[in-house]
This record gives C-alpha cells, sequence and structure tokens, in this order.
C-alpha cells in the first residue's frame, strides 16, 4: 500500500478522533472499537503535487502560472538564478535586489540611490528593463552576426546574449562571441558568459528596443 496515501487517510482520523475526546471527555469512547478495515486506502496522488525537494517546491510555487519562453517567463527566471527572486536581498559582493544590480551599473541608467532601488520593487522591474534595452543596443551588431550559430558548443540566442550581458557587461559578451568562446568571464561565484548564454537561450526579448540611453523614470 502506497505510504503516503496511508498517511493522508490516519493524519485527518487522528485529529477527528482527538477532537472527539475533546468535546465528549466523559463518553465511553474507546479507540479499540474503531478500524480501518473494509476502507479503500490505495489513493494516489500527482506526481506534480509529490515533489521531493525543497528547491522543486520554491520553483512550483514561483512559476506557476508557466510562463513558458515568454519576455515575463526571461526575466523571472533570470532572477530566480540572481536572488532566488528576492528583491530585498544584498549579496556578499554588494550586489541588490532582485536581478543583483551593481552600483555602477545602476548610476548608467540613472539610479544613483542604491538604499531607494533596493526597497523599490517597482524600480527594480524598469531599471532591469533599461539596462536590457541599453546592453541591446550596445550589442545589437553582435547579436545579428552571431545568432543561431555555434560557439562553444552553444547555439547563440538573442535572450542568451542578453542574460549573458547582465551578469558580466555588454563588453565581457563581446569577447566571447568574438573570440569564439575562447575569453569565457567567470563573475566570483563561478558562473559564466557561457553557462548565462546556454541556461537562458530560445526566450522571447523581442518586447526590448535597443536603445543607447535607456534611463530608468517612475
Amino acid at each position: 500500500m502506497n505510504i503516503i496515501s496511508v498517511k493522508n487517510f490516519l493524519l485527518p482520523f487522528a485529529i477527528c478522533l482527538l477532537m472527539a475526546v475533546a468535546l465528549y471527555p466523559d463518553s465511553q469512547l474507546n479507540p479499540e472499537h474503531y478500524s480501518t478495515e473494509g476502507l479503500e486506502l490505495d489513493f494516489n496522488i500527482s506526481k506534480d503535487i509529490a515533489m521531493t525537494s525543497q528547491e522543486e517546491v520554491i520553483m512550483f510555487n514561483m512559476f506557476t502560472p508557466h510562463l513558458g519562453k515568454s519576455f515575463e517567463g526571461f526575466k523571472e527566471a533570470l532572477a530566480f538564478k540572481e536572488s532566488r527572486g528576492d528583491y530585498f536581498t544584498v549579496n556578499t559582493l554588494g550586489y541588490l535586489g532582485k536581478y543583483q544590480f551593481g552600483k555602477e551599473t545602476l548610476k548608467v541608467i540613472g539610479i544613483y540611490n542604491p538604499n531607494q532601488f533596493l526597497y523599490n520593487p517597482e524600480l527594480q522591474e524598469k531599471a532591469f528593463v533599461a539596462n536590457t534595452e541599453r546592453n541591446k543596443w550596445v550589442l545589437r551588431k553582435d547579436i545579428k552576426r552571431f545568432e543561431g550559430k555555434l560557439i562553444g558548443g552553444v547555439k547563440v540566442s538573442e535572450s542568451g546574449i542578453l542574460a549573458a550581458a547582465h551578469l558580466a557587461g555588454p563588453g565581457s559578451v563581446k569577447k566571447f562571441l568574438r573570440s569564439y568562446g575562447g575569453l569565457n568571464f567567470s563573475d566570483a561565484y563561478g558562473s559564466s558568459v557561457k553557462y548565462y548564454m546556454k541556461k537562458f537561450s530560445g526566450y522571447d526579448t523581442s518586447f526590448i528596443t535597443p536603445d543607447k540611453k535607456a534611463r530608468v523614470t517612475l
């Protein structure tokens, strides 16, 4: 018999029994008079619910409904990799928020108050879009030249390029592409341009318009 099935029955049964004892303490209630004999206990639960790790539970909660390869899916997948989607976190290197922005990058897109940024989710979302627009402008020629090609064992896509630029900056992505994978920047935690380019490949980032002067406004 399925162990989970038994637990699913016995727990509510035990709760009901305890409630009955509490409500009727003077009764002649005797647990020995109760039996599960003849009851159908072989219930099954969906594999989607019977997840085995905390990581899977988090992923299930964060990505429901399924966002697929949409731009929203791209943002949320990248945010999960960066910070587990936490707007208010600061890592050991001082990178801020849901998308783990550095202070210098924030200045480039017009944000000069890191504390205001950290506690303003709306500002963080706009910063992500503005920074991605700027990176797409900087890398527009490389996207056109390399998209669809195989470099370092990775099929290059626009979303992969933009994700890698978020990690390492557009300059490092240019070096990776133009060296055909020879120059593969890695950050202090071991994430590389190549890894991001592969992990975030194939998302729809057509929503993003290249903008040299992209800035954040509230």
